[in-house]
Parts: C-alpha cells; structure tokens; sequence
C-alpha cells in the first residue's frame, strides 16, 4: 500500500477510534457491563495514540535540518511509548472500576443491540488495523504498525469481552463481568509492555533485519568492481530511515578519483534497492593482500 501515506492511515485511524467510542459507549450504556465499559475505555487510548502517531510521523518525515542532521526519524518511536503509557493508563482504570464491580456485583441489562453495537466497532477495528499494518510495513513505520498491534489487541479484547458478558447473563454469575474486565486490562497491560519495549529498542539504534542486510550485501558484491572488497558493515535504524556503514577496500593505485566514483556508485545502489543510505569509507588494498570478503552486522 505505498500509494496510501502514514498520515493518510492515522487520519483513517482517528476517524475509526471516534466511531468505535460512540459504538462502544453505546454497548456500555445499553447494558450497564463493566466489560463493555472497558472496551469503551481502550477506544479512548486507540483515539490518543492515533493522534500523538500522527503528530509524530509527520514530525518524523521533516528533512534534516542543521540540529538534527541525520533527519528526525526516532520520534515515532516516542509514539510508541506514548501509546504503551496510554494502555498501562486505561489498564489501571478499568482494574480498578472491575474491582469495585466484583465487590458490588450490578445486574447486566439486555445484550441484543448492544452486543452488535459492540462487534461492529471491533470489525472496523480490525479493517483499520489491516490497513495500518501493510500501509506501516510499506514506509517503515513502526508508529503505524503500534498503532495496528494496539487496534488487533483492541478485536481479541471485544471478542472476550462479549463471549463474557454473554456467560454472565446465561449462568447468573454476574461477577463474571467483573473477572472479564479484569482480564482485560491484563491483556492491554501485555500490549502495553510490548509496545515500550520495542519503543525502547529502537532507540537503542537496533541493527537491521538480517534479510536486510543480505540484500545489502548482495548489492555491495554485485556492484563492486573486480579487485575490490567490502568488510565492517554495520546498520541502524533510526524509524522509517536506515543507516549503514561499510569499509571499501581499493586498489591502492587508484586515484582519489576512482575510488569515489566507485564509492558514490555503492551507495546510490543499496539507496535504489533497498532504501538504505550507506556511507563507505574507502580502504587501500596493499599489494601482499588477496582480495577477500567479510561483514560484520552492528
């Protein structure tokens, strides 16, 4: 999906998370259930994350400036964690609101319309999430792809949700509502943690795929000329923008000249195959050397 942008998607994504609130709202409204009251409550972080992503992607995709020289990519990794703070948030509210409901078990209303009105937000969570995720793999933004993990967690959570209220209402045991509510949060608590740690990890400047970084070196040893090696390549990514350096080993009788020209032609290779803007630091080859090839992925 590379003819729809990231801000595209997260336009999309706000508009489901306001539908979804009305719908679910409405669910909770129409049957006095925590759980469903809980499902209302995600709907909320789904609508926050979705706009601090698109504060962020756009923010992310300005061009480097001279403060920021090598762009502003990592800050949807700030999304990220936004969003994963977002969750333990809700979490915290909806334990508590289930816990009072155990202690103070209530009785659930009629389930007909309310039920539908409730897996109908989940289905158009689970479109958007779709979308999210093959629109945030085709740019490389992991904004985007928090943002679909966030809203698939969002469908299993609905889904547990009915299937509990559903036994509540057949058996009598009320407190079943409470205890599915508590789950609830236990399940986007997960989600929560996952989405920091991964927040967290690419800051940390994470290496490259590894089948990234063997259609790189592939590249590297197609496009090098005879008598020429590469060795040191090392990767990083920075959000939607991916970095690599790597040792180019040269004849030593060539010119400046040569070599550069040899340099430029690597670098704008990996850019047009991959995306990646390489940087090569071009080594002489003295003449006792054999010509060899190593990598070294960091």
């Amino acid at each position: 999906m590379k003819s729809v942008t990231p801000r595209q998607a997260l336009l999309l994504s706000l508009a489901a998370a306001l539908i979804t609130i009305a719908m679910k709202t409405g669910a909770w409204w129409l049957t006095g259930s925590i759980g469903y009251l809980s499902d209302a409550l995600e709907s909320v972080v789904n609508l926050a994350g979705a706009g601090f992503a698109l504060w962020m992607v756009s923010y992310a995709r300005q061009p480097a400036d001279d403060e920021h020289q090598y762009g502003h990519g990592k800050a949807e990794y700030f999304s990220a964690a936004f969003e994963g703070g977002l969750i333990f948030i809700a979490a915290l509210i909806i334990l508590l609101t289930a816990g009072e409901r155990l202690l103070n078990p209530q009785p659930i209303g009629a389930l007909g319309l309310g039920t539908l009105l409730s897996v109908g937000a989940s289905l158009i969570n689970f479109l958007v999430a779709r979308v999210l995720l093959e629109v945030g793999r085709a740019h490389r933004s992991i904004a985007l792809e928090a943002d679909a993990r966030h809203l698939m967690a969002d469908v299993w959570t609905t889904a547990g949700v009915v299937c509990g209220v559903g036994l509540a209402v057949v058996t009598g045991w009320i407190w079943l509502d409470a205890v599915v509510a508590g789950a609830v949060a236990l399940n986007i608590l997960r989600e929560g943690w996952e989405l920091m740690r991964r927040s967290v990890d690419g800051l940390m400047d994470r290496a490259l795929p590894d089948a990234e970084v063997k259609v790189i070196e592939r590249t590297l040893s197609e496009a090098s000329p005879p008598g020429c090696f590469h060795s040191k390549l090392r990767t990083r990514a920075a959000g939607a923008m991916h970095f690599a350096h790597v040792e180019l080993c040269v004849p030593g009788e060539w010119t400046v000249a040569e070599a550069h020209d040899v340099a430029d032609a690597l670098e704008r290779a990996v850019q047009v195959r991959t995306g990646t803007r390489l940087v090569v630091h071009l080594e002489p080859i003295p003449s006792t050397d054999a010509p060899g090839a190593a990598t070294e992925q960091g």
